[in-house]
Parts: C-alpha cells; sequence; structure tokens
C-alpha cells in the first residue's frame, strides 16, 4: 500500500499565507462591492484569510493561490448574502456581445470606468451574479475565461451577466440620491474621541469592559480589559493621532488622521457599545485599504481643523 503525500511543510504555508496577505486589498476591491459595504468585505476577506490556513493545514499541494483565494472568498460572501432578508434573481438572457479585452473599443472603456468609480454600497443593488461579473471583469480586469471558471458559469452566460449589469448600474448611477446630510455623533463617540484627543489614556481604559475584545486586521485579536488597554500605550506614542467622529454606510465609525491637519483620514475605527463601557474595537489601521474607496462622511460640527481638541 502507497504512502500518502506528504503534506505542505509549516515553512511553505508560511510563504503561502505571506503571499495571500499581499492580495488582501485586491481581495477587499472584490468582497466590498459584492456585499456592497467596505465594512462586511473585510469581514469576509478576514473569514477568507483564517479558512484558508486551514484549509493549508491539511493540504500536500500548493493550491494555485490566487483563483483559490478569490473561490473562497466569493464562496463565503455568497453565503452570507444568501441570509439577508432581500435577494434579487433574474434569469440570464441571450449573451450579449462583450468588446475584445485586448483591444476594448471607447465604449467599453467608458463601462469600465463606471465600474471603477460607482460607489461600492450601490453594488449590492445588483443580483448577486450580475454584481460578481461586473468586479471581476470592469473593476479587476479578469480575463472571461477565468471569471467563468470562478463562478461555473460559461463565457456566453458571463458576457449576458455583465451587458446586463451594466444596463443596470448605469440606471443605478443615474438615479443615485445626492450624498445625505452629515450626522452628529453620539454623546458615547463623542466623549471617547475627545478622552482619545486630549490623550486621557486612563479615563479610555475606565471606558472597556471586563471582556472587551480588539480586532486590528490580520493581528491576533486581543481580549479582556489588561490586554486590550495596551492599545491605548500603543497609541501613546503616536503624537500626531488625531480621531473624528464620522458615518460610514449608515454605521457611525471614527476617522482616524495621521495628523490632525491632513485632508483625509489615513483609516478608520469602530466601536461596540455595552451600556456605557466599550465591548467591542475594531481598528484598520493595518487595513488602511478599507478607508480608500469608502463613503465616509465626517459627523456635523467636526473636521480636522476643529478647535479645542488638541492634544
Amino acid at each position: 500500500m502507497s504512502e500518502p503525500p506528504p503534506l505542505l511543510d509549516r515553512d511553505r504555508q508560511a510563504e503561502l499565507l505571506a503571499l495571500a496577505g499581499e492580495l488582501r486589498p485586491e481581495l477587499h476591491r472584490y468582497c466590498a462591492r459584492l456585499m456592497g459595504s467596505v465594512i462586511d468585505g473585510e469581514d469576509v476577506v478576514q473569514d477568507t484569510l483564517a479558512r484558508a490556513l486551514v484549509a493549508l493545514q491539511d493540504m500536500t499541494e500548493e493550491p494555485p493561490l490566487r483563483p483559490w483565494l478569490f473561490r473562497i472568498a466569493h464562496n463565503r460572501a455568497l453565503d452570507l448574502l444568501r441570509g439577508r432578508a432581500v435577494r434579487r434573481s433574474e434569469p440570464i438572457d441571450a449573451a450579449a456581445d462583450v468588446a475584445d479585452p485586448a483591444s476594448p473599443d471607447p465604449v467599453e472603456m467608458l463601462m469600465r470606468q463606471e465600474a471603477v468609480t460607482t460607489a461600492v454600497s450601490r453594488f449590492a443593488e445588483l443580483p448577486t451574479m450580475q454584481r460578481s461579473v461586473i468586479i471581476l471583469k470592469d473593476v479587476l480586469d479578469e480575463p472571461l475565461l477565468e471569471i467563468a471558471a470562478l463562478l461555473d458559469l460559461t463565457v456566453d452566460a458571463v458576457k449576458a451577466h455583465l451587458a446586463r449589469g451594466r444596463g443596470r448600474l448605469r440606471e443605478i448611477n443615474a438615479r443615485a440620491a445626492a450624498v445625505a446630510e452629515a450626522r452628529t455623533a453620539s454623546p458615547a463617540v463623542a466623549r471617547y474621541v475627545s478622552l482619545f484627543n486630549r490623550r486621557d489614556w486612563e479615563a479610555l481604559r475606565a471606558l472597556l469592559a471586563d471582556d472587551v475584545r480588539l480586532h486590528q486586521s490580520s493581528y491576533a485579536p486581543r481580549a479582556g480589559r489588561a490586554d486590550v488597554g495596551r492599545f491605548f500605550t500603543i497609541y501613546a506614542s503616536f503624537d500626531r493621532v488625531w480621531l473624528a467622529p464620522a458615518w460610514l454606510e449608515g454605521r457611525e465609525v471614527i476617522a482616524v488622521f495621521t495628523h490632525r491637519a491632513d485632508p483625509k483620514p489615513a483609516y478608520i475605527m469602530w466601536l461596540e457599545w455595552r451600556g456605557d463601557q466599550i465591548s467591542l474595537i475594531r481598528d484598520t489601521r493595518y487595513a488602511r485599504y478599507v478607508v480608500v474607496e469608502a463613503e465616509l462622511a465626517l459627523a456635523a460640527g467636526v473636521g480636522p481643523a476643529a478647535e479645542g481638541d488638541a492634544p
């Protein structure tokens, strides 16, 4: 009886995971649009890499890394989307012609540009398969054959979804509402931001619940007031960092500026509360791609030039 092939050694697993980490921004561009949320997209990316780590431990051969990760991300996102109350579907019509990707015509280029510049949240209005095809083709510039393989479709079906999705996306963009007026910050977040900008670390630690958790992208989660309290010790060494309350996708978040004079935030964090105590901190300092395409709006009456919050 022949011996089973050896599993991938730990060093090679570590190398593959490092390469996978380099794909995080690209995975996020896909997952954010598929989920219609930069925040939910990052959750899918983190889940994808965690699942990849587990799967690598049982593998005897190296997977084709990029398509393998995108398939894991795609399937995980679909699982989450299926759990949502509102779902969209429609039959595939006859395939429409799609220009040769080697020499796209001006109309083709405009369609791709529209997809790239469309707000992430608007993709959620497309049926899931149209959404996937447009993101892969127009945002990530994947070849039709590879899209077909990833989504288990024929190339003609990919073309059909692409043509119909592009038409729908134009309609969605044409009727898109104007940006909503800025919302005010909640008292809890306003207090957190004020304490942070004053560098009152002890007061911030006092806000932590005993079982508080800290998530920072690919770093191992921290838990408990003592361990999470070191989060503020680290930030104490960044004397130029400045916070402002903000809103993103209907969720209250905190915009983080590496310097208060910067025109745009470098990344975001957000909090979950249990009563008047913080139960969770999510910090994207090590996943700054999350904010690149985010529709982030500072809360009413605040901004990097506001007075009174200098450290």
